[in-house]
């Protein structure tokens, strides 16, 4: 396993400690930034989610500087954003931080798509993100980081910023798996 895939898996291992402190009945106390109280266990549950979603930059630098490109690595990677930001989303409901509804529209389109790549591994292809989805993949991880964060600095100017964020995520969404259904339209139609 080179080292790209190893960044990858360090960001799927560090799901788990993200979950346990965004969503532990434990407290260590709050922290005021920008006139917003966070709770200090949510603070570093943000910070670890923004670390692991630094890594999806970091191991895709590596893997094309280095010519680390793998199909496992084309597989891994969206996986890995996939948990993470699954595990993300239900917090922030958890938290009663996002909709639902929203919620589940963005995760509908995840399992989807994870399901065009199913069958593309079927017949021995692999289907790399487009850039279309790296940009709703972007989209998703500032507005998750924002509501995370509870919106800090922007509540200084009430400024819903993570929520504008997230409705930009959705339409990306929505947008990026219209394309991938319209772009594997033939694979999918050809399935047995």
């Amino acid at each position: 396993m080179n080292l790209a895939n190893k960044i990858t898996l360090v960001r799927i291992l560090l799901i788990p400690i993200f979950m346990i402190f965004m969503l532990s009945d434990f407290s260590i106390g709050d922290v005021t930034l920008f006139n917003q109280v966070i709770p200090v266990h949510h603070l570093i549950g943000a910070l670890i989610f923004i670390i692991a979603s630094a890594t999806d930059w970091l191991d895709g630098y590596v893997a094309r500087k280095y010519n680390l490109i793998t199909n496992l690595g084309k597989f891994l990677d969206p996986l890995a954003d996939k948990i993470l930001v699954t595990a993300a989303l239900i917090s922030l409901v958890q938290l009663q931080l996002a909709p639902a509804w929203i919620v589940i529209i963005i995760l509908s389109r995840e399992f989807a798509v994870t399901g065009i790549r199913l069958i593309a591994a079927g017949e021995g292809d692999v289907i790399a993100a487009s850039q279309l989805a790296k940009w709703k993949t972007t989209f998703q991880i500032i507005a998750i980081a924002a509501l995370l964060l509870y919106n800090i600095p922007f509540t200084l100017i009430s400024f819903p910023f993570g929520d504008v964020m997230l409705w930009i995520a959705l339409l990306l969404t929505i947008l990026s798996g219209f394309d991938y259904f319209w772009k594997n339209r033939q694979l999918l139609l050809s399935s047995k």
